[in-house]
């Protein structure tokens, strides 16, 4: 070896020989300092003196189907996690309105009637098929004691849709005509 072919422990376990490989790892290394510090500088910079927030991942195509949402929305509703179910079943409707049902049972559960008026409202007009929704919609007016009349009719309609139900909303008619009795 010459003068010139002075090794560092780096270029020996790196099998580097050359005499040119002390300037390239020097060259190598100091880049790779500089990289890393601007780096560093950058995202100090932009978390603490900007506010701005490292990359979110977007999806852009929904991978889930609608009774996959729905189940998804029911099993945040067990664990009382409302609002999470609440965004599934939002999702959920924007493929098929069976979802304002559960969206109306959710603001239910939420205490927020409005919300559930609203949505089984919705259910409604979007299936008029469907007798829950009738039923949920005339229990939402006996909670909050008002449209009494047509409550009542709400709930004889649920019976009339799904006579397999028939006990759960006569249970439902019976409690709204308690209101309408001194």
């Amino acid at each position: 070896m010459g003068k010139d072919e002075l090794l560092d422990v780096i270029s020996k376990k790196a099998g580097l020989v050359h005499s040119g490989s002390k300037m390239f790892l020097d060259y190598f290394f100091n880049f790779r300092f500089i990289r890393v510090y601007i780096t560093a500088i950058f995202i100090a910079n932009c978390l603490l003196l900007s506010g701005c927030s490292l990359p979110r991942i977007i999806i852009l195509d929904d991978k889930l189907t609608l009774e996959e949402h729905i189940a998804l929305g029911v099993a945040y509703e067990k664990k009382g996690q409302l609002d999470n179910a609440i965004k599934e079943y939002e999702i959920a409707a924007k493929k098929s309105p069976v979802a304002f049902l559960y969206l109306g049972n959710a603001y239910f559960l939420k205490n927020d009637f409005e919300g559930a008026e609203r949505y089984y409202k919705k259910a409604i007009k979007e299936n008029p098929e469907n007798a829950d929704a009738y039923n949920n919609l005339a229990w939402i007016y006996y909670l909050k004691r008002e449209n009494i009349v047509e409550a009542e009719s709400l709930a004889l309609k649920a019976v009339e849709l799904n006579p397999e139900k028939k006990e759960v909303y006569l249970d439902t008619l019976k409690k709204i005509r308690g209101l309408r009795q001194p």
